[in-house]
């Protein structure tokens, strides 16, 4: 691991831009007040790395997440996935980018209670082009002994990793994932961490994390801070930490 984070920081990681915005903005309506939840990001997200997301409650960074899955739209500004520009696309276009390009993980895992885990990650092999096995995906997140258990037999950090192989059975080129750890305890919050390094480093997914929780930053590639909507601060890591090393 050591040896493969070092080459990827050396310049040899795939630098190809998979994400690109300029000057995305994103302005709800609450009655008669404005609110700019993004005012002008430019940024790109690169092949193949780990990017954290920081920033406090309020800070754009689940807003720019979902802009970039095809979730929402922009205000004004442009969003591009590759060659594909998202920024007009329509909600068909957007539908099959999300169902082709993107995996989601949510700081809650909605999984259905009534189906097995298994089943739960089949409900995405059922509707994708090129799937990998439900039993697959469990196994890259370290779940291969639990296929038949339901959610309510599995805990917490076990059910976010059954969501992360749902995310991943489809074998997207991003995996985009919001405060995954957010309800789970750090413990546990670490499991699911090196569930995400190790899609990261075996299938050299674009995984991005966002957020509060500073010390998730020494694990990635690069930081990217967001503040009142804003990047305010763009850090590459010398060297990743491994998930299980950090502490909060």
């Amino acid at each position: 691991m050591a040896a493969d984070t070092a080459k990827r920081l050396d310049g040899s990681r795939n630098r190809e831009v998979v994400f690109e915005t300029r000057g995305l903005t994103k302005t709800y309506l609450m009655g008669e007040v404005e609110i700019h939840a993004l005012q002008g990001v430019d940024l790109e997200l690169y092949g193949g790395e780990l990017v954290v997301m920081l920033g406090a409650s309020g800070s754009g960074k689940s807003t720019l997440l979902n802009i970039m899955g095809g979730l929402d739209t922009a205000t004004s500004g442009t969003v591009r996935y590759r060659d594909q520009d998202l920024t007009n696309a329509s909600d068909k276009a957007l539908t099959l980018f999300r169902r082709d390009h993107v995996g989601f993980v949510f700081q809650f895992y909605n999984l259905i209670a009534s189906l097995t885990a298994r089943e739960n990650v089949a409900i995405v092999t059922e509707i994708s082009r090129d799937p990998m096995p439900p039993e697959e995906a469990l196994a890259l997140v370290g779940l291969k002994e639990r296929l038949d258990h339901f959610p309510a037999q599995l805990s917490g950090g076990e059910q976010q990793r059954v969501a992360i192989a749902r995310a991943i059975a489809k074998q997207p080129a991003v995996l985009l994932c919001d405060e995954p750890t957010g309800a789970l305890d750090s413990k546990t919050g670490i499991r699911v961490l090196e569930a995400l390094e190790h899609i990261n480093e075996t299938m050299d997914t674009t995984v991005a994390i966002i957020t509060h929780n500073e010390v998730i930053g020494e694990m990635a590639d690069r930081v990217i801070r967001l503040r009142d909507g804003r990047v305010e601060d763009i850090h590459e890591n010398e060297k990743r930490r491994p998930p299980g090393e950090l502490r909060w």
